[in-house]
């Protein structure tokens, strides 16, 4: 009897199928555990030097001068003594800046804080206009009317001219400047002060009259009147018609440039006394 071959049946027969291997992947995990690190490294430093670090950066040991040129900063620092190892942020910076303010050379300031520990100081310094002749003592002054300072060798380098009249004499002590002869003194300077050939000529201001300036040139005895507006103007004609003048009046007391296109000349000495002022054509024109 001979063997039929039958096919296998696998309907039965559990498939043979390797169980698939997934690979982790750790770069995530990696990342994670080095950022935890760093942040507990930071608190464990934190705890350890955390009072000391926020003392430091709570405490002023730092001042900061800027804006400053005849203050100096030793000035500035002796003014604000007492600051340093205060609280940055618990000092009263309007109380400092009114101690500065206190000094006539600062005519404004301002303080901020600068983390860690750092007040900083801007100044803005007056800036004198003239040397103020006030009770036969000579004074820096500002275009306020402000005394900054004593006028002395210190301040030798200032090309400045010399003011009169800038005190009222309705004041009682006769020491006070009144505001308004100086503004007119200001005015005069500043109109000069484009011309630095004129400017290095003006010697002095007198301003005693509001409505009236009087003005001296270096190596020119004679007054002369300028008003109280363009200053400029009528200095620079009285500097073109000098040589004529002095041809015709040797001795010039005054001269008064006011008017449109006359100048009145007053001689000096003995041939101006009870003499009336002479009149010269100008030629100028409004």
């Amino acid at each position: 009897m001979s063997r039929v071959a039958a096919p296998a049946d696998r309907r039965f027969r559990r498939a043979h199928v390797k169980p698939s291997h997934r690979r982790l992947n750790w770069r995530p995990l990696a990342a994670w555990a080095t950022v935890s690190g760093g942040i507990l490294a930071v608190l464990a430093f934190a705890a350890y030097r955390g009072p000391s670090v926020m003392a430091s950066m709570g405490t002023v040991d730092r001042i900061v001068v800027r804006g400053n040129e005849r203050l100096s900063k030793g000035e500035v620092l002796a003014i604000m003594s007492g600051l340093r190892g205060e609280s940055l942020f618990g000092t009263d910076l309007d109380l400092w800046r009114r101690r500065i303010m206190r000094s006539p050379w600062v005519r404004d300031a301002a303080l901020r804080r600068s983390l860690p520990s750092t007040v900083e100081v801007a100044i803005v310094e007056r800036q004198p206009v003239g040397i103020g002749r006030i009770n036969g003592e000579t004074y820096l002054v500002d275009e306020g009317g402000v005394v900054i300072d004593q006028y002395g060798p210190q301040y030798g380098d200032l090309d400045l001219p010399i003011i009169d009249g800038l005190t009222a004499s309705t004041v009682d002590d006769g020491s006070s400047v009144d505001s308004a002869r100086a503004e007119l003194a200001a005015r005069v300077v500043a109109a000069v002060r484009g011309r630095p050939d004129v400017a290095r000529q003006v010697s002095q201001i007198d301003v005693a009259d509001l409505h009236n300036a009087a003005v001296i040139l270096s190596g020119d005895p004679a007054v002369i009147y300028v008003g109280d507006d363009q200053f400029l103007q009528r200095l620079q004609s009285y500097i073109q018609l000098a040589p004529a003048l002095r041809k015709r009046v040797p001795d010039i007391d005054y001269v008064d440039l006011r008017f449109d296109d006359r100048i009145y000349v007053r001689p000096g000495g003995k041939a101006g006394a009870g003499a009336n002022p002479g009149r010269a054509s100008a030629g100028r024109r409004r």
